[in-house]
């Protein structure tokens, strides 16, 4: 069969099946343009899912009328002039065929007019060409696109329902008018408002458009983070709370300078900062804004443009992990407590986690081991390490302290008529309040400032004493042990490059690997608590992570899963009686600790109830 040039108008067709997939990938390409123009104000209409209408007009710099036939032409652009500037892409199109794939497969018309002119011009796109003539227009460009695939019903056919179709164009106005706060959007179906976002001006404008988007629930549990390295790279965004995690991957929103992106690297380098607090099969919430040098980045690396390739994937990876991490841990209860006020006594900014830093961490004696308790028994454990001076609570929370009442008899119940505690007596109620009574021997109840918390003891405590150890690790290093009968590993050539290349950081981490052959290595040292796990495997995942992110996750993660088993079984039971001072202890450290919000497995270590949630059980006010 000989090689034929192929007409240009089946070579848009087929360029137009990697582009446009579906009517809301003529909008996410048409939005883009705006963005690219300038626009501050887009206007999106569609009819019938977008197969019967789409139309986008926007208010940015418009085109001159010798410009804007060539705008349908294949590979016609104004960004990008020489093999240079696909090193620095600053925009968020750059190929000039997205015009052109659409046109082959619609009735695309294109209205345009630029501020200093006139008078705008039309340009109607056909298989024969396009046509151009004066047009009225107000400053900016409007593309209109009608009969979408008409000409290629094979391609019409793979479409969906009309309301399956518009869900996915909401989807990407979704994204867009996230990645772009400062622009104003409108969405209308069949004549119908969808959306009306107003350009945001001010960070709290962002919050509510990020809630009117995503829905209250990321807003009410999402936090705030910003960070920028010394070298260049910068994070910002919102990230939800581990207690607000969902069990679809819907509300992960992921920008790079402004580009909206799927990329594989920043999704594991999220996912890695919240391995410790998710329950299984839960996965986070976040929108995140990344920027950088346009030249680390390389973004002409998919038809679509949703992934990205990093210069340096390692320092990205490791700065996003850290610095979503550092987020996550600085959410401690009493930097999330509201700060009541009282008269003369000023009332500081609530601000992000990041801003304020990490809490500091808590001190006091590890606990110790209470071992198993039998289901209903009031069994004595050793000393926990919760109990702590009256005196020092009065030199803290001064009349606060004073007015609590006194710690329940031995008998374990509250004496009848006790008064309840009181934030008003001049000092301020810690984050978690003081406790009132232990229930059911499993939770502890605590009046707050603003209501009550029902804390699950051994949750609590599971974290508190996991944080304790980790931290004690971590700063005293790790401890290597020589293995009596070093363990064979069989690895891949690539593996074998990496073991010779990474053996520093390797003996880092505790692991000593020696090539012993063409395809084999004999792991000598381990840490020292990891000795009875499978050391083969830890070392063929630890280069394989190496690899790909530059992370040590896998070794730090068997250590983490080591002192998690050491935290859960070094914590207060269910049915350990807990006295009021080792109770209000507990509450102390828990406000101290990081990612406190969560034991090691996941699950809710305390839940709040406002005063506003009690009025609404009993109908009050109502």
């Amino acid at each position: 069969m000989p090689i034929r040039q192929l007409p240009e108008q089946l070579a848009n067709q087929i360029a137009a099946g990697e582009v446009v997939e579906r009517p809301a990938s003529v909008v996410k390409e048409l939005v883009e343009n705006a963005l690219d123009a300038g626009a501050d104000r887009i206007h999106i209409e569609v009819e019938r899912g977008g197969t019967r209408l789409l139309r986008v007009r926007d208010n940015g710099v418009g085109m001159d009328p010798e410009d804007a036939p060539r705008a349908l032409a294949p590979h016609a652009t104004s960004k990008i002039a020489d093999p240079g500037d696909l090193v620095r892409i600053a925009t968020l199109g750059f190929r000039g065929e997205a015009l052109p794939s659409i046109a082959s497969v619609s009735r695309l018309s294109l209205t345009t007019r630029r501020t200093e002119h006139d008078e705008g011009v039309k340009v109607i796109g056909g298989e024969g060409g396009s046509e151009a003539k004066p047009a009225a227009h107000p400053a900016g460009t409007t593309v209109e696109v009608r009969d979408l695939f008409h000409n290629t019903p094979a391609r019409r056919k793979f479409l969906r329902t009309e309301k399956t179709e518009f869900g996915h164009i909401l989807d990407a106005v979704r994204r867009a008018a996230l990645g772009a706060m400062d622009v104003a959007f409108t969405l209308v179906h069949n004549e119908r408002t969808h959306l009306q976002l107003p350009a945001v001006e001010s960070w709290d404008d962002a919050e509510r458009r990020v809630g009117r988007l995503l829905g209250e629930g990321f807003a009410d549990n999402a936090l705030h983070l910003r960070q920028d390295s010394e070298d260049g790279l910068r994070l910002s965004g919102w990230v939800v709370r581990p207690t607000a995690a969902r069990g679809q991957r819907d509300q992960q929103f992921f920008f790079v300078n402004g580009r909206a992106v799927r990329d594989r690297l920043l999704s594991h380098a999220v996912a890695e900062a919240y391995r410790d607090v998710l329950f299984n099969n839960r996965f986070p919430g976040y929108v995140l804004f990344l920027g950088l040098d346009s030249a680390e980045v390389d973004v002409n690396v998919h038809p679509t443009k949703h992934e990205v390739r990093f210069s340096e994937g390692r320092r990205v990876h490791a700065f996003v992990r850290h610095t979503v991490e550092q987020a996550l841990g600085a959410d401690t209860p009493a930097a999330a407590a509201p700060v009541p006020a009282r008269e003369g006594v000023a009332v500081p900014d609530q601000k992000s986690a990041t801003e304020n830093g990490p809490s500091p961490p808590p001190s006091g004696p590890s606990a110790s081991n209470g071992g198993g308790i039998a289901p209903g028994s009031w069994a004595k454990q050793g000393n926990l390490g919760l109990r702590e001076a009256p005196a020092a609570y009065e030199a803290l929370y001064g009349a606060a302290w004073e007015g609590r009442p006194a710690a329940p008899p031995a008998d374990g119940h509250a004496p009848a008529g006790a008064e309840p505690i009181k934030g008003e007596a001049g000092g301020e109620v810690p984050p978690l309040g003081h406790a009132l009574a232990q229930v059911h021997g499993a939770f502890i109840l605590a009046q707050t400032p603003t209501g009550v918390v029902l804390v699950d003891q051994h949750a609590a405590h599971e974290r508190i004493t996991y944080e304790r150890l980790k931290r004690t690790f971590h700063e005293g290093g790790v401890e290597r042990q020589a293995l009596l009968v070093p363990v064979p590993v069989a690895l891949s050539e690539r593996q074998l490059v990496l073991l010779e290349e990474e053996a520093d950081t390797l003996v880092r981490l505790g692991l000593r690997v020696e090539a012993s052959g063409p395809r084999n290595a004999a792991v000598r040292e381990a840490p020292a608590m990891l000795v009875e796990a499978d050391l083969a495997a830890l070392v063929g995942r630890a280069l394989d992570a190496l690899d790909q992110y530059g992370s040590q996750r896998p070794v730090t993660e068997a250590v983490n899963e080591v002192l998690a088993e050491m935290g859960c079984h070094g914590s207060v039971r269910v049915n350990r009686r807990l006295s009021r001072e080792e109770m209000d202890g507990l509450l102390r450290q828990l406000e101290a600790t990081e990612r406190a919000g969560q034991c090691n497995h996941g699950r809710p270590t305390y839940v709040a109830l406002s005063m506003a949630d009690l009025d609404g059980f009993f109908l009050r006010g109502q």
